[in-house]
């Protein structure tokens, strides 16, 4: 029985089999993400209760089909439950399978019952076994597994309780010495023995797992590497060929009383997911689906965001009036007003945009949609040097890079996975969407076309298809410049369509927003108040006579009194460090059509691409006090001083778009690809093509529409 409340319990599983939905029953909104030690592979932890109040910790380790894995989430799985001494080690196992395809969830099932763990098996979707015509007799499946066995609905939330008490009438202690599911030939057990006299292993299968894996175990040390090398040098251990002796030995011992436990009622008919498969995963007709359904996301981003979008930008202007109106005039109001809220409210209108596309992709993922995409565009992936798994990685890229090219890791090629983090981050993320929505709205009119399409809106989803074209012909080039004589496969298991499930839906589009607003938010807080310091002061002498210069330009031409307090300000903005720093850099992009004031912003916008709006925003309310107009009202009264025309052209706002379509403007993302190539090598390739293609057709595109 459970005596304490520290007990983890890991939740291990197959991809596609449900677990995430299992683990969202269980732990509800008592969940947190983070990351395993030393990777960037997401950990979901929770807490639940179980029978007499006795609360554990959940944990739901990456999908896996096997303890000899393919990808890095299959390693942290092994790596976690081969370790006793990893923090994030078990006490006990709750393994979710697919009961509607219960043969191919059991190779996991039965190499995690030889650690040694306590388990407890849980049949999910099971309310669909009788759609299917499929019985399943628990009590047989229990007996042969010797494992409680527990019929379930993550979707619904049959039987968790029961799941529960199983959980609480796990004995920990008994499993030690337990009878192996599998029996080691003569060679490993001569392995096993040697390794277990001289280096202390105590299970079995864990030994033997360490001498098939020693080489990527992080928890062995050199000497125990070395030891064990050393011996299965000796014994003449072939893991490849044992490897695959295991597993389908495992697979000849539980497939023969799988068929006396499931029992079918006549033959298996198509399926409504057979059906829809004709359809959406034909070689024309499933790409033309895909893209409509693209654009009908990018619409959804324009037109049901409007509302709530106006509600936020209003509700910024309103705390800052009031906030003006309260506190005495001076830096402290000004810091607040044109600096703080100025900034975040440049970046937090755009959340309903960003929980949109989130609720959108989240929603097809859900439905079963996207490995579906994967399957579709596998052949053409592979043309570019890519692979089918590539869609994941290029569409989650939609929401954020980082997430993206860290599902890369499950792409076995080297060169595959290579090529998809050095192009991923071309295709336009959320954070690109605060720019797309502010310059879009100056270089393209806002109506309807066609009868039904928002221009706006097929501008937004051309920017997207530019930066997809841009990924695969760099795809193209790498292809051609990297060497690799690894064979590219795709194995893939296509889940059935299903209703998405909303809770699911809405914990992913929780988390999203709130990584959003809490990262993003503490990044644009510090550039606002650093921006507000260098745009506030500046030299002494340059900034009093700055301001003496304006009053008296003011005066000649005989301007109001709040003329004449922009004048002021906007001269004392160019006097200031922040001016002289634009100033400094202005010579180099101004071919491009940029000010000094953009040149501000593209540098700050280093930190992350949707501090631009923020930066903009703050430079922009460095006037005077009665300006109490919206970012893109101020940016649309932007004027050249030299010209008179508007600062943001038609050619100077393609020009930026275009700018920030190529530009590689996150320093994390290139964080993260160093953290997965393990080299500072391909990040600092991947910032010069960008860089360069960025200044190239920015160039290019100003100087044709000027």
């Amino acid at each position: 029985m459970i005596k304490q409340n520290n007990f983890r319990i890991a939740l291990v599983g197959n991809p596609n089999s449900g677990k995430s939905s299992v683990f969202n029953q269980l732990t509800g909104l008592r969940q947190k993400v983070g990351n395993f030690p030393g990777v960037t592979v997401d950990k979901k932890i929770g807490k639940t209760l179980l029978p007499e109040g006795a609360e554990i910790t959940l944990i739901d380790l990456p999908g896996a089909y096997s303890l000899y894995p393919n990808s890095q989430e299959e390693r942290i799985v092994l790596n976690v439950l081969s370790n006793p001494e990893d923090a994030n080690h078990p006490n006990a196992v709750i393994y979710v399978a697919d009961a509607t395809h219960l043969e191919k969830h059991l190779l996991l099932l039965t190499q995690i019952k030889d650690l040694g763990l306590p388990l407890v098996l849980a049949l999910n979707m099971s309310d669909l076994l009788p759609k299917e015509g499929i019985e399943i007799d628990v009590e047989v499946l229990s007996k042969r597994l010797g494992i409680p066995v527990v019929p379930i609905s993550g979707r619904y939330g049959q039987n968790m309780e029961a799941l529960k008490e199983k959980v609480f009438d796990l004995k920990f202690n008994a499993s030690n010495g337990v009878e192996l599911f599998y029996q080691p030939s003569a060679l490993e057990k001569k392995v096993v023995r040697r390794l277990q006299e001289e280096l202390g292993f105590n299970n079995t299968y864990r030994t033997l797992l360490v001498a098939h894996h020693f080489r990527r175990l992080p928890f062995l040390t050199l000497e125990n590497k070395d030891t064990i090398e050393r011996i299965c040098l000796e014994e003449n251990f072939e893991d490849l060929r044992l490897q695959i002796h295991e597993t389908m030995r495992r697979y000849d011992i539980f497939t023969p009383f799988l068929r006396k436990a499931i029992q079918r009622k006549g033959p298996k008919a198509n399926s409504p997911t057979d059906k829809l498969d004709l359809i959406l995963t034909h070689k024309i007709a499933g790409p033309i689906i895909f893209f409509f359904l693209m654009l009908l996301v990018f619409q959804a981003i324009f037109t049901w965001a409007a509302y709530p979008m106006g509600w936020i930008e209003n509700g910024f202007n309103y705390l800052s009036i009031t906030l003006k109106t309260n506190i005495p005039a001076g830096w402290v109001s000004n810091l607040l007003t044109d600096g703080i809220i100025a900034g975040l409210g440049g970046v937090m209108v755009f959340i309903p945009q960003i929980a949109i596309l989130f609720i959108l992709i989240s929603t097809l993922e859900e439905a079963g949609y996207m490995a579906r995409v994967v399957y579709i565009f596998d052949k053409a992936m592979q043309q570019f040097g890519l692979n089918g798994r590539s869609v994941v990685a290029l569409v989650s890229g939609g929401a954020c890079a980082i997430p993206a090219i860290m599902s890369t890791r499950t792409i076995s090629n080297w060169k595959e996975r290579l090529i998809t983090i050095m192009v991923t981050p071309l295709i336009s993320c959320s954070a690109r969407i605060p720019v797309y929505t502010i310059l879009i709205g100056f270089a393209v009119p806002s109506r309807t076309v066609l009868g039904f399409f928002n221009l706006q809106g097929l501008a937004f989803m051309g920017l997207y298809l530019l930066g997809i074209t841009a990924a695969f012909c760099s795809a193209f080039v790498f292809k051609l410049i990297l060497k690799t004589e690894e064979q590219s496969y795709l194995l893939l298991e296509l889940p059935e369509y299903r209703p998405p499930l909303w809770r699911n839906v809405f914990l992913t589009v929780k988390e999203k927003v709130r990584a959003f607003v809490v990262e993003a938010g503490k990044v644009i807080l510090v550039v606002s108040v650093l921006l507000w310091c260098l745009a506030s002061f500046g030299p002494a002498a340059k900034m009093t006579e700055a301001e003496a210069g304006a009053r008296v330009e003011a005066a000649s031409q005989s301007l109001s009194e709040i003329e004449t307090g922009d004048l002021v300000a906007a001269k004392r903005l160019e006097a200031s460090y922040a001016g002289q720093i634009g100033k400094f850099i202005e010579p180099a992009i101004r071919p491009m059509g940029f000010d000094w004031k953009m040149g501000i912003a593209i540098l700050t916008s280093f930190v992350a691409r949707e501090v631009f709006v923020g930066t903009m925003a703050t430079l922009y309310s460095v006037g005077s006090a009665e300006d109490e107009t919206t970012i893109h009202d101020r940016l649309a009264k932007a004027n050249n001083p030299d010209t008179g025309l508007p600062v943001y052209s038609i050619a100077t706002s393609f020009s930026l778009l275009i700018f920030y379509v190529f530009a590689m403007q996150c320093i994390s993302t290139l964080a993260v690809v160093r953290r997965e190539t393990n080299s500072w090598k391909w990040p600092l390739i991947q910032f010069a093509y960008m860089s360069g293609l960025a200044w190239f057709g920015s160039l290019v595109v100003y100087q044709i529409l000027k």
